[in-house]
């Protein structure tokens, strides 16, 4: 077995990227504390062509060299948009019919392994603080909840880890990989 070489791998310039079409799903970070957590979310967001990434509060912002420490450049190709209030982000994405989904533990929230990704509509998936989560005032502005199932003996997982797992089996649901 031999890896391979970054040369190999025929990847799209960042003019590319943004002229491409997108996977329809957009991320809302909600109050994120850590700056190498946001710049994971821009690297996901880059590898899976995701709309954009919405900053909301007191969610750091680009250009920030702790971001771009994580991000290695994702913050050029990935759309970003800040907004004071996470409040404003959701109102906007349902006024632009998005479908919009808390990922937290939650009464009445779907397992990500039941969620059916709602092929013919946008969504958005607000991710919480890293201490608080999702803002109990958002809460209440999400049409639903999804949560990931855990058996270990926490009750969490970092946010960048977390978006991760969502967007991965999001995107293999959505193109039926």
């Amino acid at each position: 077995m031999k890896k391979i070489k970054l040369s190999e791998l025929n990847r799209i310039s960042v003019e590319e990227f943004k002229q491409s079409s997108k996977t329809p799903i957009v991320i809302v970070l909600d109050n994120v504390r850590s700056l190498n957590n946001i710049g994971s979310v821009f690297r996901t967001a880059d590898a899976f062509r995701l709309e954009s990434i919405y900053l909301c509060g007191i969610t750091g912002t680009p250009p920030n060299k702790d971001i771009h420490k994580t991000a290695l450049g994702a913050t050029e190709s990935v759309s970003w948009k800040y907004l004071k209030k996470t409040k404003e982000a959701i109102s906007f994405l349902k006024e632009n019919n998005y479908l919009v989904f808390a990922i937290e533990q939650a009464e009445g929230s779907i397992s990500l392994s039941e969620f059916i990704f709602p092929s013919s509509k946008k969504i958005a998936l607000v991710f919480g603080n890293e201490i608080h989560g999702v803002d109990e005032e958002v809460m209440k502005q999400v049409d639903g909840c999804i949560e990931i199932p855990q058996i270990g003996t926490k009750h969490s997982l970092n946010i960048s880890v977390s978006v991760g797992i969502v967007v991965w089996e999001l995107f293999k649901e959505f193109y039926k990989i």
